[in-house]
């Protein structure tokens, strides 16, 4: 039964493990530790978003005309923010959108590689914290009176780097402790962190408007320090660092639920010593270039470019649009518009799970995805055209959008990554799941740059041209799929599974 390997750079356990020894093996089983994971893991990307969230809420907010900059502070939020008022509002705030995102995505390449080499758990903590204190700073701009747009954009491109942190660390971290048994669906429940985080952010950011845009800045920057406090204290890394060793299968059977016990460790033959050698010589971190040359990796990558492009995009502009958009005749408040838009992000909860579970039923990660794609090319044709009508058909269509758009993003960031990253091509490394998570998302994260600033320039004449700059960026990420989703069908075909296909095709 083939195990598998402990890192070369084997971190210690956390100092939470020896501050409570209750908590470390054999009084704690491989399946609590697991639980654990998911759930340090979860809760630090839902952080990481929570505080991505401030700047499409506050958006409506700083481009309102005739600002003063002499406005007393409860004034301030009806009177705009320069630099940020007037008509190159929209442009700006593009800008400093792309200063951001394209500072994630510059980072998350390197990020990927740095990952696959120290320990994972006080990089993760690293990026959380200097996350939390350039949120603040930029809530801080609030207090102070400052409107420079030169410090704004400082501060978001640091912001944008310790971000870029987070995605590598908490994919790798999953495939240390989760084999390929329900990866879909798991991956599908886990990912769910990310629209979850949209929505903590949302509410959060919009429930203390009332107070000035500062404070949804500085409450959402504090909450991803704490967390980072509880993954410093109680995250492992590795099974293997709290002196586990699981097999494939083993790893499989926890996936799905079934207690398990520590391995017992097995001799090896004399005669399997070559075999071991060359894969423990596999166990390195993957180059760059070479995580690039893996099947399906580019493909993926630039998919997620277009496809993470209109995430993105709604993420940071759909409270915008729902403010300035008239519902049922009426123009709704700025507090409200930033709540609502949560509907879109709910959606996308339950699209991460249906396409992890679809996924995994048919095992076929790329027929999912692009048949999430393609459906959300009607689905945001009706949303523009009739979710003006009433607050019910604006909801629905909102959530379903929402459903569709984030279905195929959540599913190739995760369950897809960790496949190619532990494909037999690189004998299963655990080690190349940081490097390839990055490529692709760091690939998509440029796509989710260009987005945002789009539309700031796009919006300016009329939100048609918007909704169709994104139905063409989701064209491009179908068609980018094409020759995977060909040869996913005739792997399966050849394998003798859906024996219905066959039978329709002729």
């Amino acid at each position: 039964m083939m195990q598998l390997k402990p890192l070369n750079l084997n971190p210690a356990p956390p100092p939470g493990l020896t501050l409570f020894p209750t908590l470390r093996p054999p009084q704690k089983s491989i399946k609590f530790h697991q639980f654990l994971v998911l759930l340090l893991t979860f809760a630090a990307y839902a952080a990481f978003h929570a505080s991505r969230k401030p700047p499409s809420i506050v958006k409506s907010i700083l481009t309102t005309p005739n600002s003063t900059t002499n406005a007393s502070n409860s004034d301030r939020n009806e009177t705009g923010w320069a630099p940020f008022d007037g008509p190159r509002g929209p442009h700006r705030l593009g800008e400093l959108d792309l200063a951001f995102l394209l500072a994630y995505a510059i980072g998350m390449y390197f990020a990927g590689h740095i990952g696959d080499t120290i320990d994972l758990r006080v990089f993760l903590v690293v990026g959380m914290l200097g996350s939390g204190i350039f949120v603040i700073l930029f809530g801080l701009g609030y207090f102070f009176d400052l409107h420079s747009f030169g410090v704004f954009v400082f501060i978001q491109v640091f912001c944008g780097l310790f971000q870029s942190v987070g995605w590598p660390c908490v994919v790798a971290v999953m495939g240390n402790w989760f084999g390929k048994a329900k990866r879909g669906l798991i991956m599908g429940v886990w990912s769910s962190h990310t629209s979850l985080g949209n929505v903590m952010g949302s509410i959060v950011a919009s429930s203390v408007l009332g107070y000035g845009w500062g404070w949804s800045f500085v409450l959402p920057g504090v909450f991803i320090m704490l967390v980072a406090v509880f993954v410093y204290l109680f995250l492992v890394v590795s099974p293997e660092s709290i002196g586990f060793e699981l097999s494939e299968k083993e790893v499989e059977m926890s996936v799905e639920g079934i207690a398990l016990v520590e391995s017992e460790k097995i001799e090896i033959e004399d005669e399997e010593e070559e075999e071991e050698e060359e894969e423990e010589a596999g166990s390195g971190a993957i180059g760059f270039l070479e995580a690039w040359r893996l099947p399906h990796v580019a493909s993926y990558a630039f998919c997620l470019f277009f496809s993470k492009l209109v995430a993105y995009t709604f993420l940071y502009w759909l409270p915008f649009y729902i403010r300035h958009t008239a519902v049922a005749g009426v123009h709704i408040s700025h507090k409200t518009a930033g709540i609502l838009s949560t509907i879109f992000d709910i959606g996308g909860v339950f699209g991460g799970v249906l396409a992890g579970l679809i996924s995994d039923m048919i095992d076929a990660r790329a027929v999912t995805s692009i048949t999430f794609l393609l459906l959300s090319i009607p689905a945001l044709i009706f949303y523009r055209l009739y979710g003006s009508v009433s607050m019910f058909t604006n909801t629905a269509l909102m959530f379903i959008s929402g459903l569709l758009v984030n279905g195929p993003y959540s599913l190739i960031t995760t369950a897809v990554a960790a496949d190619l990253g532990t494909q037999n091509l690189i004998k299963g490394n655990s080690r190349a799941l940081a490097t390839v998570s990055a490529i692709i998302d760091g690939t998509g994260s440029i796509g989710a740059a260009i987005g945002p600033l789009l539309a700031g320039y796009i919006s300016t004449r009329g939100w048609n041209s918007v909704f169709f700059m994104l139905i063409v960026s989701i064209t491009f990420a179908g068609i980018l799929l094409i020759h995977v989703v060909k040869d996913e069908i005739k792997a399966k075909l050849n394998e003798g599974k859906w024996l219905w296909l066959s039978i329709i095709a002729h």
